[in-house]
């Protein structure tokens, strides 16, 4: 089985006999633990760890009385939103940004749980802490997931699926929280595979196995692939991956634009991107959206107030700094309008942030309709992205295989 890498015009730069590349002897490692083997062939081995129902299992764990019971995180109000929901609670078919009132109606023993943040990012670093006593390559993707390249085999545990198993449990034993994973020799079939055995799963795809495991999954299950987008393709005939695979690349282009190329590599289960640790932030905001719809100068100053204070906290936290500020108001009608201004330096302190954002919301007083939703964000951040520092520095060397999981 070969794995071919392409230029912009299709022709082949170098090809790989991923058979040869998956043998048990491992080539003699340089003065910083990388084989010469592994930096020129690109061998690579990923998990992907993902929290079960996380915000909503701290929430179980804390109250002994939610345990076992049909559990909401968020808003029981009208406006109210899911953010996040129990596995008793899914059953009913209740999901994680559904409104309130509709997860009401689908489960009524619903139980909605003020949530709470800081209790979540302070349990989220100690999983991520337990990441690294394996690996320094670490991305995270939210509070509940990340992924991890553990080809080095830092510890000399011999397998990427030990390695996931041993996670899993000190994430149990560590925080009485259970995580599903997914080893895999890329980032697209790790996340797939741990999906599915969730909650409190492991699923391995193995070298050569991933075409068919992607050929046998609803095109649904690919992340990027939102509701629209399936309905899309099944109007096109492509329901699952191997519907997808069997479309050539100009197909794909005529119907999905950019996209394409992604979709035609995640049909034969190809993923070239590298664990990125440390990855830049590209904003730090803030939103809220209200109880009531709200159209007054008077409410409007005194929501954004409350929403600099909350996001200039976030910005001192993540230490960021940036050019552009951004103002987000959502109409009752839901139609979306943003204005935006930036600056040739950086934003000297909160008065200046506090300012812009006022600046930004006179300019659109009177509103012509009340909103629902306010939001600021600060962007345009500085500072280069260490992770794509270390690529360049890398080569294109380790983009072109995949990696035996044993």
């Amino acid at each position: 089985m070969f794995l071919f890498r392409r230029n912009s015009g299709g022709a082949i730069l170098a090809a790989v006999d991923l058979e040869d590349a998956f043998h048990d002897t491992p080539a003699a490692p340089d003065n910083d633990g990388h084989s010469d083997e592994d930096e020129s062939s690109g061998l690579r081995k990923i998990i992907h760890v993902d929290m079960d129902a996380f915000f909503a299992s701290v929430e179980q764990r804390d109250n002994p009385e939610l345990r076992g019971k049909p559990v909401a995180v968020g808003g029981a109000g009208g406006r109210g939103v899911v953010a996040a929901a129990s596995y008793e609670a899914r059953k009913f078919g209740v999901r994680s940004a559904m409104p309130s009132v509709t997860a009401r109606r689908l489960c009524p023993e619903l139980i909605f749980c003020k949530s709470h943040f800081d209790t979540y990012r302070e349990v989220s670093q100690q999983i991520r802490a337990i990441f690294r006593h394996f690996t320094p390559h670490v991305e995270p993707l939210s509070l509940d997931e990340a992924y991890l390249d553990v080809s080095d085999d830092l510890r000399g545990i011999g397998s990427a699926t030990r390695i996931a198993q041993l996670i899993r449990q000190r994430i149990q034993e560590e925080t009485q929280l259970t995580a599903s994973a997914g080893v895999s020799y890329n980032k697209f079939l790790a996340k797939l595979a741990s999906d599915q055995n969730k909650p409190d799963g492991l699923c391995v795809i193995r070298p050569g196995e991933g075409a068919a495991f992607v050929a046998a999954l609803p095109v649904r299950r690919f992340h990027g692939i939102g509701p629209k987008g399936a309905e899309k393709m099944a109007r096109l005939g492509i329901e699952t991956g191997a519907d997808l695979a069997a479309k050539d690349i100009h197909f794909l282009r005529s119907n999905f634009g950019s996209f394409a190329d992604y979709l035609f590599r995640a049909a034969r289960g190809i993923d070239l991107r590298p664990v990125r640790a440390n990855q830049i932030r590209k904003s730090v905001g803030g939103e809220r959206t209200f109880s009531e719809d709200i159209s007054s100068g008077a409410a409007l100053r005194e929501t954004l107030e409350r929403i600099v204070d909350i996001v200039w906290d976030r910005i001192e936290s993540a230490r960021a700094e940036g050019r552009t500020i951004t103002l987000k108001m959502k109409y009752n009608d839901f139609t979306l309008v943003t204005r935006a201004r930036s600056l040739p330096y950086n934003v000297t302190g909160k008065d200046e942030f506090r300012a812009i954002g006022r600046a930004l919301l006179e300019e659109m007083l009177p509103l012509p309709m009340p909103i629902r939703l306010m939001g600021l964000t600060l962007s345009n951040l500085a500072g280069p992205d260490p992770a794509i520092a270390r690529e360049k520095l890398a080569g294109p060397g380790r983009d072109i295989a995949q990696l035996s999981l044993f």
